[in-house]
């Protein structure tokens, strides 16, 4: 999936693409009656026209280097469900006392109104920014007047400090584009490593030479001036259980490798993780926060007290942490500040809570290292060569014996060595104070299961009484416990519940192991719900798949082109025994089921009858993959299927004579 491509290859290559912006407001017929069939007949809006342009300049104000990146989109919207395309956001980072900015923003709707081209100019009233956190701020409009078959245009200029990955230009969105056409002027002095990601080929692609495109210490230099445009692009539809889009969408990304310097020398970016290894170990954020034992040493002979063995000194240490340092919802490979401070206030980003989890397990003389990541939601890390600002989370590795095991102390309704799913993402690198660093692969340690028992009996009025026992374990406790965790009490957790299920009334409850995380969750019910109205209790229907039922197919693409990334395989079980108050014959039932998945990837089976007065259900559904490839995709689409279409039927119970 990911093509790199050298800026030497793409110096020489030349193709006839001409890069070219077009003008700003220009709306043509061809434009407002655009066929939508030429490209996705079910499109709600297409972008008819994308360009943008990067390059480095001196800024005016600070006489350092900046990266001007400047963006013009215009959209035709078919219906109302296409207004959204003009709900824009665009993302601008800060650190420290860098900021990126947005400039000369302009955006107009387009209306076709007596035989003339109305233009609706966006108010700059309208325009408002957002702190989404300290380093995110978005600045967000809503483009005025629209109306289906509206098109809109907006364009703007962004500058930007960080030269380091240049500008990432993504060809493919939310909805279809005819044409999209990025320009990279690269200073010759600078070397990027240059790669496309995604599934879609580039149409064109073309490098000429730019003369002094830019001027440092007075000399002149040339650039590089890089076109890549891409046509005919289809809509990059999200479905559930993926990690983030931007290991599929196709989009052009840049790494420096190295600069080359006015006065002689080469200062290079693109280090080796030895260079890597060295400088983590002794950065005073991470390095030197894993070097603290001597925050806890007097504390661990407490902390530890009664561990028999070096994995029970461990999770007892794992748990101490969890409830001393509080995550203050910040992820980060970084200490805020120590973790010293961390402990006294109780509080910390995901690295401050994880390397004072190192820190106290290397105090109890234990194994510890740290395992530098990246999370679902932020994409899958470069394993060419080093990239910093790929990685965003720290969690901890403790090596006993023969095992090692993963720990993130952030979250205290997870076991030992139950990474949260955020964190379940390709591989990781492992950093080591006393030997190289190393890849390691990122997996969950449990599946995500759940065993349903029902146990009752139905009323001469149609009313099923019984309880219901729900084993939760691994993932699926987890999920649950988090569940409950937001309520006041775990009883207003089941009045809400209560609520929720139409059908069934709770009339008891109890909930075990709430806080012991380390076993399965248990929940009792003592429930009843109707069947039938005792109107007609001679012959009645009465479906067995009130327990979660699966109502609605997960997949409903035709071809999906990246994996289904479940994260953890899981394991459901339904038992169900309901005995009858008189004698009755099964005329219909759900007709008996056992399918799989290619590879022994999966199963679902199902069991029902009615034996001496009592209908059983039996029913297993596994999925023993935490990832499917691509070309499994339609497996699973008719898996689930087979398992809907099933689950429509019901039994139909008649009175015996």
């Amino acid at each position: 999936m990911n093509k790199t491509l050298s800026l030497l290859f793409l110096l020489i290559l030349s193709l006839t693409t001409q890069a070219q912006n077009f003008n700003y407001g220009a709306i043509t017929h061809d434009d407002y009656q655009f066929d939508r069939k030429t490209l996705d007949s079910n499109a709600n809006a297409i972008v008819l026209k994308e360009f943008g342009t990067a390059s480095i300049q001196i800024d005016d104000n600070t006489h350092s280097l900046v990266l001007i990146f400047e963006h013009h989109v215009k959209i035709k919207i078919y219906n109302k469900e296409g207004f959204k395309e003009a709900n824009i956001v665009i993302p601008t980072y800060k650190d420290s006392n860098r900021e990126e900015t947005i400039s000369d923003l302009k955006a107009s709707t387009f209306n076709y109104v007596d035989n003339n081209f109305v233009e609706s100019v966006m108010d700059k009233k309208a325009v408002f920014t957002e702190n989404r956190s300290k380093y995110t701020r978005l600045t967000k409009f809503t483009l005025p007047n629209l109306k289906e078959g509206s098109v809109i245009e907006y364009s703007y200029i962004l500058r930007s400090p960080n030269l380091f990955n240049y500008k990432t230009w993504e060809f493919q969105g939310d909805i279809p584009k005819v044409s999209s056409e990025y320009v990279a002027y690269i200073p010759g002095i600078y070397n990027y490593n240059v790669s496309l990601r995604g599934f879609q080929k580039l149409t064109d692609q073309k490098s000429e030479l730019s003369k002094e495109c830019l001027r440092l210490s007075g000399v002149a230099i040339d650039c590089s001036k890089m076109t890549y445009l891409m046509k005919n692009i289809p809509a990059f539809i999200e479905e559930d259980n993926m990690t983030a889009p931007s290991n599929f969408k196709s989009a052009i990304y840049f790494e420096l490798s190295d600069v080359q310097n006015i006065n002689g020398g080469k200062t290079f970016y693109t280090k080796t993780w030895k260079d890597v290894d060295y400088e983590l170990s002794n950065y005073k954020t991470l390095g030197d926060q894993m070097k603290r034992k001597d925050i806890f040493k007097e504390l661990i002979p407490t902390i530890t007290k009664g561990s028999t063995d070096d994995l029970e000194k461990a999770k007892a240490i794992y748990n101490y942490i969890k409830k001393q340092i509080k995550w203050n919802n910040y992820y980060g490979v970084y200490s805020e500040d120590n973790i010293k401070k961390s402990l006294d206030n109780r509080s910390g980003n995901v690295a401050d809570v994880n390397l004072s989890l190192i820190a106290a397990l290397s105090a109890a003389n234990l194994d510890a290292e740290a395992v530098l990541l990246s999370t679902r939601d932020n994409g899958t890390v470069n394993k060419l060569y080093p990239v910093m600002s790929d990685f965003n989370y720290l969690v901890a590795k403790v090596n006993i014996g023969d095992k090692s095991y993963l720990l993130d102390a952030t979250e205290p309704l997870l076991p030992f060595a139950l990474l949260p799913l955020r964190c379940i993402n390709d591989q990781g690198r492992v950093i080591n104070l006393k030997k190289p660093s190393y890849w390691i692969d990122l997996k969950a340690s449990q599946k995500s299961t759940t065993n349903y028992v029902l146990t009752g009996k139905m009323t001469t009025d149609g009313k099923i009484v019984g309880t219901l026992l729900t084993h939760s374990m691994g993932y699926a406790a987890y999920a649950k416990r988090k569940d409950i965790s937001r309520y006041n009490s775990p009883d207003e957790y089941v009045e809400k519940l209560d609520e929720r299920l139409t059908r069934i009334k709770i009339l008891e409850h109890s909930i075990s192991n709430l806080d012991s995380v380390e076993n399965a969750l248990t929940e009792k019910y003592e429930i009843e719900f109707t069947v039938n109205d005792g109107s007609n209790n001679k012959q009645f229907y009465f479906s067995p798949f009130f327990i979660n039922p699966i109502s609605k197919n997960p997949f409903n693409l035709n071809e999906r082109t990246y994996p289904v990334d479940l994260g953890a395989a899981s394991d459901e079980r339904i038992v169900i025994n309901v005995t009858l108050p008189e004698k009755y014959e099964l005329l219909e039932k759900p007709k008996d089921m056992a399918i799989g998945l290619p590879n022994a990837g999966g199963k679902y089976l199902l069991q029902t009858g009615l034996q001496d007065n009592t209908i059983s259900v039996s029913q297993i559904m596994q999925l023993n993959n935490a990832i499917y490839q691509a070309d499994e995709y339609l497996y699973l689409k008719e898996f689930y299927s087979k398992i809907i279409q099933n689950q429509k039927t019901e039994f139909l119970l008649k009175k015996a004579n």
